[in-house]
């Protein structure tokens, strides 16, 4: 009985870590598509001086994260409209002027990354 505990835990081991690989192959893929977004994005508002940062791309389908010496900036899309958070504080909602350019961005972002990463 030993033998069949043992090598059922060991299929189940076997089992588990197949799983965590594909995973973390997953993970990887979903990290390397943001990295490629986020290349793209960084080119939306002119060059970048050097030896400065700058990202911009969509985390997830309500979130944009913008980025740039070392100063982060989190865009959320709600229903009742668009909220940005700085660094560590709190949410506000954005508007007028502030709400134009980001909805022509992310437009111009979404065009970018088509065209260039998502051809058909």
């Amino acid at each position: 009985m030993q033998k069949r505990s043992l090598k059922q835990s060991l299929i189940n081991l076997q089992n588990e870590l197949s799983f965590n690989r594909q995973k973390m192959r997953k993970v990887e893929a979903e990290r390397n598509l943001i990295n490629a977004e986020s290349a793209l994005g960084r080119t939306l508002f002119g060059t970048v001086e050097e030896g400065k940062q700058r990202e911009f791309f969509c985390l997830q389908k309500n979130v944009w994260v913008w980025y740039e010496d070392g100063q982060v900036i989190r865009y959320e899309v709600r229903q009742s409209g668009v909220f940005k958070k700085v660094d560590n504080g709190s949410y506000s909602k954005i508007s007028g002027e502030e709400l134009e350019h980001f909805r022509d961005a992310t437009k111009a972002y979404l065009q970018l990354i088509k065209l260039n990463l998502y051809k058909d």
